[in-house]
């Protein structure tokens, strides 16, 4: 959905050269989002570099003190310590700050996930697309998925949630790619595999933990998403367990959750739980329908569920197998956070 506004603004992305950067520039461009101009910025080491924005040429610059003259968003996209250092700025210069890296050190933060709104409603104190000196966090892709889960699943008041999410190598950005390719390439040519990134041999392996020389470590990764889950649904939906296991996929974030409903769970229909789900924007496949995967789902902007399955030896339990296009879902939702405040009248 596009934004009701006739009107164009400046957009300035911050970590344009990241993947999620280039995942939000491309969104921008497929939602027909009213930009008269989209500025690109990253760390000077990437300056210069020629790219193009809404199908026109153009270079991503270095960030000065004049990079937000005039713009109406500024998403940041790259690491944290870049949004630490540059947000104050973007909001000086009377831009709308979107962060989408997770910096803890962004003051009056709000958390917005606006296929939610109609469940879980904004929780400090003012309404959704509300304007003001407010700066606005775009949760990564499996704060997205789990908040999901819990909050579609919660009119039918589950005893407890676990979901066991599996994060792709390009959560690290370009050098987990690239590791994971090295890594596939040195064993099968029966060489070393280089072990920068993940500490570990993640190609054709499961991961529970990372080397000790891997910063962050895989716990401290959950414990982030656990935090920032607990965070978002602030008790007025149960949080499910989190766990997670680092995969060998370049792309694609799955998850495989598991919901005790109770002994009279099956009273309320798998048809009831799937609609529950896709009324907060997400896809679910219908029991004849193959489940998704991480191909599937390249390029898809929803969070795509297969069939709602019961637990055959388990009354009451269920399973949802589901995966996104991490990217695709975490830059589209930075998106409709704009498109809303655009929306709403000043």
């Amino acid at each position: 959905m596009s934004s009701k506004s006739g009107n164009a603004f400046r957009v300035a992305i911050v970590g344009a050269s990241s993947l999620l950067g280039k995942e939000l520039k491309q969104v921008l461009d497929d939602r027909r989002f009213p930009a008269i101009d989209i500025q690109l910025l990253d760390a000077s080491v990437m300056a210069g570099t020629l790219t193009e924005a809404g199908g026109e040429p153009t270079f991503i610059r270095a960030i000065d003190e004049d990079s937000f003259e005039g713009a109406r968003f500024a998403f940041f996209a790259g690491s944290a310590a870049e949004t630490e250092q540059n947000w104050r700025a973007a909001q000086r210069a009377g831009a709308t700050v979107i962060d989408l890296t997770g910096c803890p050190n962004v003051s009056s933060s709000f958390a917005w996930i606006p296929s939610l709104t109609s469940v879980l409603p904004p929780r400090d104190g003012r309404e959704a697309g509300a304007q003001g000196a407010f700066t606005n966090t775009s949760p990564p892709a499996p704060v997205i998925i789990a908040c999901t889960l819990a909050a579609g699943l919660s009119k039918f008041q589950p005893r407890r949630t676990i979901a066991l999410l599996f994060p792709p190598v390009s959560e690290r950005d370009q050098p987990g790619i690239d590791e994971l390719e090295s890594q596939t390439a040195s064993l099968l040519s029966f060489r070393e595999i280089g072990r920068q990134v993940f500490d570990a041999q993640v190609a054709f392996n499961l991961l529970a933990q990372y080397g000790a020389a891997s910063k962050p470590r895989l716990e401290e990764v959950r414990a982030s998403i656990a935090r920032d889950v607990a965070s978002y649904l602030g008790g007025r939906v149960p949080a499910p367990a989190i766990q997670l296991l680092q995969a060998p996929v370049f792309y694609g974030y799955a998850v495989a959750a598991y919901a005790d409903l109770g002994a009279d769970g099956p009273a309320r229909s798998l048809e009831e739980i799937a609609a529950s789900l896709a009324g907060l924007g997400a896809k679910v496949a219908a029991a004849e329908d193959s489940p998704p995967d991480n191909v599937s789902v390249a390029g898809e902007s929803e969070i795509q569920f297969g069939p709602i399955t019961a637990d055959p030896d388990i009354p009451g339990g269920i399973w949802i197998w589901g995966v996104a296009d991490h990217l695709r879902l975490a830059a589209t939702n930075a998106v409709r956070i704009a498109e809303e405040l655009i929306a709403t009248p000043q």
